[in-house]
């Protein structure tokens, strides 16, 4: 099997339109996550679904295909990054990743349910 053909169909679909509109002013619910792979040092650019928390400070990323997320995992190592949201380049550290329960209590009263159902989210603080 190859490693395409691994992903969901879904996401294979909709990625061309979460890379179109991620990190657009206009679109505060998608960003992009600037990061460099943890062995090979390349640098990537990943659509990512901003969940809203009660905290302005805080960034929520839900992690709905786990915690074994190369993205995530590449910024957990690096101890932050870089978002593209709502039009503005965002400098974010203190990268953690909790399982969905404990993001449903940052999130915002709407989206509980739904990460609550997730594997996993990765957590962040803005920085200023």
């Amino acid at each position: 099997m190859s490693g395409k053909s691994a992903r969901p169909a879904a996401q294979r679909a909709f990625e061309p339109v979460a890379r179109a509109l991620a990190g657009r002013r206009w679109f505060p619910l998608w960003a992009v996550v600037h990061h460099r792979g943890r062995r090979s040092g390349t640098e990537y650019a990943t659509p990512i679904a901003v969940v809203p928390v009660v905290d302005e400070q805080t960034i929520l990323i839900g992690l709905p295909w786990g915690a074994g997320t190369n993205w995530a995992r590449n910024v957990v190592a690096a101890g932050g990054t870089t978002l593209t949201w709502k039009g503005r380049d965002v400098r974010a550290a203190a990268p953690r990743i909790v399982e969905g329960a404990e993001a449903a209590t940052l999130a915002k009263r709407l989206f509980r349910p739904l990460v609550r159902r997730m594997p996993a989210a990765i957590v962040l603080r803005r920085e200023a």
